[in-house]
């Protein structure tokens, strides 16, 4: 469309099932090059990556109105499942839990998520990924209905 222009940043956070450390550390960069080659080939731009052993933060940059929001996660979590599972990292069969988070961020705010991203490991080691999760949903101002939550276990 003539004389649109859009930037949008948003920060995806998604869980694996179960809540299990599925990503093994030896594993991560390959994953997070995977979903970058999706991010890439569905034109939005990817400023961040992190994939925990649980879960993990995508913080891209949408720039064109060819895009929805739930369309693009599917992809992203079909796909990488389907990669894990074809790489037979583990015995049995890797899913990502159903839903995401999304977080929308200004230009001016993009640093310092990028930095808060690619510092998930030192995060984690002082914060839950229950309680970080719920840090967010408040910051936001996002009402939640706890049953409606990734599955949290005994963290």
């Amino acid at each position: 469309m003539a004389n649109t222009y859009i930037q949008i940043y948003i920060q995806f956070v998604f869980a694996v099932q179960g809540r299990q450390n599925l990503i093994h550390s030896s594993k991560r960069e390959l994953l997070q090059q995977y979903i970058s080659g999706i991010l890439k080939n569905s034109n939005q731009k990817l400023l961040a990556i992190y994939a925990n052993p649980d879960h993990i933060h995508l913080l891209i940059g949408f720039n064109s109105l060819n895009f929805k929001i739930p369309d693009l996660i599917r992809d992203i979590k079909s796909n990488s499942s389907r990669f894990i599972n074809d790489q037979n990292w583990f015995e049995g069969k890797f899913n990502w839990q159903e839903g995401y988070g999304a977080f929308s961020y200004s230009k001016s705010q993009i640093d310092k998520v990028i930095n808060y991203i690619n510092n998930q490991e030192e995060h984690h080691k002082k914060k839950s990924f229950r309680e970080e999760y719920l840090d967010l949903l408040n910051k936001f101002e996002i009402q939640y209905d706890e049953k409606y939550l990734f599955e949290f276990y005994n963290e």
